[in-house]
């Protein structure tokens, strides 16, 4: 397909410069990585504004949340495993306990960091944020989005957990984000495909794979992880009998867990988690671990056709 490809990150960065511009209430905090996250950029535009923690990031969550306090507007950034692994009890106890106005905004979420390997790669960001009480979870699908998404949520009060990824992303969307909703991207009958982040676009490809296959399968992007769009996820049930979700995140407590949750209770129907099988991954080429875990569009489709013959026995 013929997409244009953008960084997320650079998109954020730019973003954030708009909204130093339009507020003065705008602070961003960063531990060290601002060169990676993208917030260098607001950093060198608004230095009285800008705070660079060092390699301290419990600390950082502290700190955005005591300028919270003081009425700020506060963006914290990290690579995701930091932002959330080692600075999650910080963020349960200071932010999302108190409901505080700090938007956790982590890039290099999932393999598709790549070569810094397992050690780096957050497969597990997605389960520790939506399972904090107050926090609200989204994973833009591209560069378009992620512009969508960093100006709502700073509008809205109370935290945020908004994941990035290292790498560029194919612009999908044009439309304006809708928090908490779900979005087709492909219709289909035969069964759904509700992806995240990245594996949006390759769940698309492997939807065109599976055509000449014979399968219709529609293709839902869903954004928002937390409150997830429980009408969308019924309705893709109802009309199509089967889903299949992808996720470049662990298969336990991420988007399958939230989607099997809301099919369970509502309209139970034959689901399938892909993703990350509960395995750490491996050092590589983003776009080779993809394929060797069988989270590009090939192994999509391989995976949703040994699916649907096990619906179908």
């Amino acid at each position: 397909m013929n997409w244009e490809y953008e960084s997320p990150r650079k998109a954020y960065g730019e973003t954030l410069v708009e909204l130093g511009k339009e507020r003065d209430d705008i602070v961003v905090l960063d531990a060290d990585l601002s060169t990676s996250t993208k917030t260098a950029m607001f950093g060198k535009e608004y230095p009285n504004r800008f705070f660079n923690v060092g390699l301290q990031e419990q600390n950082m969550m502290g700190i955005a949340a005591g300028l919270a306090r003081s009425g700020k507007t506060v963006f914290a950034s990290s690579f995701a495993v930091f932002a959330t692994g080692r600075a999650y009890d910080q963020v349960r106890q200071s932010i999302a306990y108190p409901k505080l106005n700090v938007k956790i905004v982590a890039t290099h979420g999932g393999i598709t960091v790549g070569e810094d390997g397992a050690s780096h790669q957050m497969i597990e960001d997605i389960g520790l944020m939506c399972g904090l009480p107050n926090m609200r979870v989204i994973v833009p699908v591209d560069s378009n989005e992620v512009r969508r998404v960093i100006r709502y949520i700073a509008s809205e009060k109370g935290p945020f957990y908004v994941r990035l990824t290292r790498t560029s992303l194919p612009n999908l969307t044009e439309d304006e984000f809708v928090f908490g909703k779900g979005k087709v991207m492909r219709d289909g009958s035969d069964a759904t495909i509700i992806a995240t982040g990245i594996e949006v676009s390759y769940s698309l490809l492997a939807a065109e794979i599976l055509k000449k296959e014979g399968y219709d399968i529609r293709v839902i992007n869903m954004s928002t992880i937390k409150p997830i769009d429980k009408n969308i996820i019924v309705k893709a049930a109802r009309e199509t009998g089967a889903i299949m979700t992808v996720e470049d995140h662990n298969i336990y407590n991420g988007l399958g867990s939230r989607v099997a949750e809301v099919l369970v209770e509502n309209y139970p129907v034959p689901m399938h988690r892909h993703g990350m099988k509960d395995t750490f991954g491996r050092s590589g080429r983003w776009d080779i671990l993809l394929e060797y875990y069988g989270m590009d569009d090939k192994g999509i489709a391989k995976e949703m056709l040994e699916f649907l013959k096990e619906v179908k026995k």
